[in-house]
């Protein structure tokens, strides 16, 4: 597929720093970012939401990948998965995530199963972060009957991968109840039983990562939705809830976020609906740079227009 560099508008114009606009890669519709910041880069890892202006449910049936090396110019790296890479799968191309590990690049994904009632999680993998990206399994690693907190047929979703620095691998997902359990080191297997956190209000949107020796757990709650988070001394807690740390958007009622650090400065990746013609099932990423307070803390984030300024890494002279 035919690459295709996204120059922000205002990007280094006049050799100024500018910032990159958000929202982020007009005219796609994007959504459910997770990030990966790998050899001076940082991809970016969205589903394509596809639905028809008047459209009344999801359609998304590919995850897309950008890349930039310097936080405002953005690189189209194509598609690298689709939701019926998996044999196994019927479709629906919603959240993911993805880690490295041993050289390889291990991609997390949300799709209903074709046999199994309900949504399912499953694992591929590629020696590139931009793929192409095959089934890691032949099969679900997560399956809806595996989990019975709940009747409803998509609790299962929005897997969050994180990789400690003792090697340990862990897995969060859920929508309503969230769940967490080990991986094993080959990355394809749960390593031992799964296991429910207790949040209030949670809905949906994991994700787990870790600042100055501080675990940070962040998700979604209520519904329209707002992003919250929590720390503890280790991926499983105890957990401590710290509070709303990005409001509900206005023209959809999801929102999902994936924190990162790159080059030195800290971000987060979350989606609204501001592009034009955009709502519910038509959104849109965009970035926001935050700094940590001095006690770890997260600060509430406003959404901008603006987004995030040049942040050149090593790689952009390469």
């Amino acid at each position: 597929m035919a690459r295709t560099l996204f120059l922000a508008a205002a990007a280094l114009a006049g050799g100024a720093a500018c910032a990159a606009p958000n929202p982020l890669f007009a005219p796609l519709y994007t959504a459910d970012p997770a990030v990966l910041v790998d050899a001076g880069r940082v991809y970016l890892y969205t589903g394509r939401d596809e639905a028809p202006p008047d459209g009344k449910d999801f359609v998304m049936h590919e995850w897309r990948v950008f890349s930039s090396c310097n936080m405002v110019d953005w690189r189209d790296e194509g598609a690298p998965i689709r939701a019926r890479s998996f044999a196994w799968a019927k479709g629906r191309a919603w959240a993911s995530d993805i880690a490295r590990r041993n050289g390889r690049y291990w991609f997390y994904a949300t799709v209903e199963h074709a046999t199994v009632p309900g949504f399912a999680i499953g694992v591929a993998v590629s020696d590139s972060p931009t793929g192409p990206f095959v089934d890691a399994r032949g099969s679900a690693l997560v399956t809806n009957d595996m989990t019975t907190e709940t009747d409803i047929a998509w609790d299962d979703i929005d897997p969050a991968v994180f990789i400690d620095d003792d090697g340990q691998a862990y897995l969060y997902w859920g929508n309503t109840v969230l769940k967490v359990a080990r991986l094993k080191p080959n990355m394809t297997e749960l390593d031992g039983p799964i296991t429910v956190v207790p949040v209030a209000d949670f809905v949906e949107a994991s994700y787990l990562h870790k600042h100055g020796g501080i675990y940070y757990l962040s998700y979604s709650q209520h519904f329209p939705e707002e992003t919250a988070y929590m720390t503890g001394p280790t991926p499983l807690g105890p957990w401590t809830p710290r509070g709303v740390v990005m409001a509900r958007n206005l023209k959809t009622p999801t929102i999902h976020q994936a924190f990162f650090d790159f080059n030195g400065r800290s971000y987060v990746a979350y989606h609204n609906a501001e592009l034009p013609g955009g709502g519910e099932y038509r959104r849109s990423v965009a970035i926001e740079e935050f700094r940590y307070g001095a006690d770890g803390s997260i600060p509430f984030i406003a959404q901008t227009r603006s987004g995030p300024s040049a942040n050149p890494s090593a790689a952009c002279t390469r």
